[in-house]
């Protein structure tokens, strides 16, 4: 049996619980055994856009050390695993801890990724024909790389048409800290990034990001757009047992 840890991420632990547990239920619906470790925090990705990088090290030392066995470490949110496999490298790039952080971060992968690329999963998908758009995460389209295996994942459900966005690659204007240092760009961003999703069609929108689903979600709501927001991994489980959308 696979064995993988789990890390559930700040914004799914203390906001989107159903999507952390539903993203486990993806690894158990494929046999794999999840550990999730009680005391595991923040990936430090805020403190190091921040520019606090002695702090942001402090956190990231901490998963280093408390993720230790030497298996996948699964993520489900492509800005977390981009920060954990990739952004850590540079923080501690010339340090004498280089070596154990590039062996950490060579075991972190975007669950998405890990459910296409590793386990190639083959879903069958028992909901009603649908059309959806998808909104695609920087870090995760830029850093993780993460956003092509999201978008495999949706194309394996047979009922499910997916319509790309013209503007694809366009931030939302959530960016962190970004939404609140610059809230009238990030409102005027996230108003352009709906335009480009109204105009696929589409009754739903799919992402594999928590800030980006608050911050679009939040801003349709506010200017009465009626386009359903749901995170992959919840999208994914309905699909898989037939549950109304």
């Amino acid at each position: 049996m696979r064995k993988v840890y789990f890390f559930a991420t700040c914004l799914g632990s203390a906001a989107m619980q159903d999507s952390v547990l539903n993203a486990i239920k993806l690894l158990r619906h494929e046999g794999v055994e999840v550990i999730f470790k009680k005391n595991q925090t923040c990936c430090s990705q805020p403190s190091f856009n921040s520019g606090y990088f002695d702090e942001s090290r402090a956190v990231a030392m901490h998963n280093i050390n408390l993720f230790d066995e030497d298996i996948p470490i699964i993520v489900p949110s492509g800005s977390c695993a981009g920060m954990m496999g990739h952004d850590y490298l540079e923080l501690f790039e010339g340090s004498s801890e280089f070596d154990k952080v590039q062996k950490f971060a060579a075991r972190v992968y975007d669950l998405s990724q890990y459910l296409d690329e590793i386990l190639k999963v083959d879903y069958q998908d028992k909901g009603d024909k649908i059309k959806v758009a998808w909104h695609s995460n920087c870090h995760a389209l830029r850093v993780a790389k993460s956003v092509e295996s999201s978008k495999n994942l949706i194309r394996k459900l047979s009922n499910v048409e997916l319509i790309e966005l013209e503007h694809e690659e366009e931030c939302c204007g959530f960016g962190g800290t970004f939404s609140i240092k610059e809230s009238d760009i990030s409102n005027a961003m996230a108003l352009a990034k709906i335009e480009d999703i109204k105009n696929t069609g589409a009754s739903y929108l799919i992402s594999g990001d928590g800030g980006c689903l608050l911050n679009i979600s939040g801003t349709m709501k506010r200017n009465g757009v009626d386009i359903k927001c749901l995170h992959l991994y919840d999208f994914l489980i309905k699909r898989l047992e037939g549950v109304s959308l």
